[in-house]
């Protein structure tokens, strides 16, 4: 059995979560730097993994009960502050700032190193399995909010 130094979900922190995530060739474009549309990869799974230390598995979230609960991304502001390239070690720091109602704001970071990459807010509406808007959870949003 390996031992992993890093969790492959990450690790809960204080405030929120941090996933580490090497860029690799696909990750790239012509210039050698990391395609735009690339971050919103590693910005989703930051939040994913998120939600799998909190003990929130998407999979699982659709049928927690009759109605069934889905996050989806609503609106999504990024910053992009400086170019990551192919080997790069890069930090996703994904914190919630808001949960509760129908949706969750969270902001997350990409890190190399020190340096800011990448600065996201995204807000996450909360609908159940026919697209229709839903309450979170208290346990749920509590969960998010002692992240």
């Amino acid at each position: 059995m390996s031992d992993f130094s890093v969790s492959l979900s990450g690790d809960l922190v204080d405030g929120g979560h941090r996933l580490v995530q090497r860029v690799y060739y696909e990750d790239t474009d012509f210039s050698g730097l990391v395609y735009h549309a690339r971050y919103l990869h590693f910005l989703e799974r930051g939040r994913t993994d998120y939600l799998r230390c909190l003990g929130c598995e998407q999979s699982a979230l659709l049928s927690v009960d009759d109605e069934g609960l889905v996050f989806v991304v609503h609106r999504m502001e990024i910053d992009f502050k400086a170019p990551a390239r192919m080997d790069d070690i890069l930090t996703v720091l994904t914190r919630t700032e808001k949960a509760g109602g129908a949706k969750m704001v969270l902001t997350q970071e990409i890190r190399r190193g020190e340096t800011l990459l990448i600065a996201a807010k995204v807000v996450i509406a909360v609908i159940n399995k026919h697209g229709r808007p839903r309450r979170l959870p208290e346990t749920i949003a509590s969960s998010f909010l002692a992240g």
